[in-house]
């Protein structure tokens, strides 16, 4: 595994530069600007969805929703590969500033990577239904979400490669590729899914079948629309990412899957935490459960600015790591984290002083029924303030890392904090001590400040300074 170590660098330190830290928080947010902004235009891609689909029918919603966990599953397993273009290619290009054939290598294995990883994810795609049905799912839903994930397989391959392109231009500090791209495919999914799946334009009526084919279809299109954009950009172009496509390079394969890995693990040990922790909410009855979707889906949505941000420190770390500077490096990953804490406290306020106006927006009813949510979720947001601040420094922290292409230990200690820490909190408050959703509430933060302190505490102890003795 490539990572720092104490031999690396100068054992001399050196007095602080703060001009240096704001120079690093100027690039660092030019840089997560539009990468935030292309993780909240994907969210409003998937929002879209959902409304369609909600006025298909709830069936129909219900039954997407299902499929979607088979369909997250998959892809988390395919992003972790493809997460790992960005941190190589930064290494590379902080250790070789002017030179692309090392990230042209890697790209197009990452391309490579995104055609063979489809393979076997494909018929795990086709078994949903069967999936679904042997997990005690309703036969109908199960049929239905197998109907939709069933057209989900053949746009996967150009979603792992929609992912590849991005990293590699988010590395080349080209974010503003993919935000072009992603604006676009709003306006193509939206149109498209609403075409087919309510029969507008001429197209047949497809309902959940038209909803899958729209995904897959847009995925095709985001590939499409990239490789332009690409070919448009000089800075991208003069990378020359087609040339010698056919020829393999083996060490640089094997590379994404080494780091590639651990990183999809990690990422799938979280999305376990939170989708185990919804259905243990569903035991509570349909208020809490409603409370605790409205509290997530308001916390999911301001996540995005830490997870953007999180994104530039991989790119920002890894060209310093690259560069062999110790004192950038460092200084990249904390910039970061500062950066994130103080936007996710703003919005930390707002949780807790604003709660209930916040679940009105979501819940506009005034039946007992919905007050009780709105209690509820105005409840679980206070303890999302801390939530949020945890889940920032997390991401962060596991994200530099990420740069320093260190993923086997982040694995580990992401599923002791989010398994070994948060899960038995969780349920020992909630079922235990019968605090019901403000119990599974404050397990999820205990667990995520775990892990952001797992995480950060390896960051420093990775980039810190050797001692004059060393």
């Amino acid at each position: 595994m490539t990572h720092l170590t104490s031999q690396t660098f100068s054992s001399r330190l050196s007095p602080p530069d703060f001009s240096g830290w704001a120079s690093e928080a100027r690039a660092l947010l030019l840089l997560s600007g539009p990468l935030i902004i292309t993780q909240l235009a994907q969210m409003a891609i998937l929002a879209t969805d959902v409304i369609l689909l909600g006025r298909l029918s709830s069936s129909a919603l219900a039954a997407a929703a299902i499929g979607n966990t088979v369909y997250y599953f998959c892809w988390l397993i395919g992003g972790g590969p493809t997460s790992a273009v960005a941190p190589i290619i930064a290494q590379m290009l902080g250790r070789f500033p002017g030179r692309m054939d090392g990230p042209r290598s890697v790209a197009r294995m990452g391309l490579w990577v995104a055609m063979a990883l489809p393979l076997p994810l494909i018929p795990i795609l086709l078994s949903t239904s069967w999936i679904l049905g042997h997990l005690g799912q309703e036969p109908q839903l199960a049929r239905d979400a197998g109907r939709f994930t069933a057209m989900l397989c053949f746009g996967l391959p150009f979603t792992f490669g929609f992912q590849v392109l991005r990293n590699f231009a988010t590395a080349l500090e080209r974010p503003r590729a993919a935000l072009y791209v992603m604006v676009m495919a709003i306006a193509f999914n939206g149109l498209l899914a609403w075409a087919l799946i309510f029969g507008h334009f001429g197209l047949p009526r497809l309902g959940i079948v038209g909803a899958g084919i729209a995904t897959s279809s847009s995925a095709v299109f985001s590939f499409l629309a990239m490789l332009a954009v690409i070919a448009l950009d000089p800075a991208l172009r003069r990378v020359k990412l087609f040339m010698d496509f056919g020829r393999p390079d083996w060490p640089e394969f094997i590379e994404l899957f080494r780091l590639g890995v651990p990183i999809g693990v990690t990422m799938l040990f979280e999305a376990m935490l939170f989708n185990s922790m919804t259905l243990v909410a569903g035991t509570f009855g349909a208020e809490t459960l409603a409370a605790h979707q409205v509290a997530l889906n308001f916390a999911s949505v301001t996540f995005m600015v830490p997870l953007g941000i999180a994104m530039a420190a991989t790119v920002r770390v890894g060209l310093f790591a690259g560069a062999e500077d110790r004192d950038g490096t460092r200084r990249a990953g904390f910039v970061a984290m500062s950066v994130s804490a103080a936007i996710v406290v703003l919005f930390g306020v707002v949780m807790a002083l604003g709660g209930e106006t916040v679940a009105r927006l979501y819940i506009s009813g005034r039946t007992p029924s919905d007050l009780q949510v709105i209690a509820f979720a105005a409840l679980f947001l206070k303890v999302a303030a801390a939530f949020q601040l945890f889940d920032a420094l997390q991401v962060v922290g596991a994200l530099s890392l990420r740069g320093l292409k260190d993923a086997r230990w982040p694995m580990i200690l992401a599923g002791g904090a989010y398994w070994l820490a948060g899960a038995p909190v969780c349920v020992l408050l909630a079922v235990g001590l019968k605090m019901g959703g403000l119990g599974i509430w404050i397990g999820l933060a205990f667990g995520l400040g775990v892990a952001a302190a797992a995480m950060c505490l390896r960051f420093h102890l990775l980039t810190r300074q050797p001692s004059r003795a060393a």
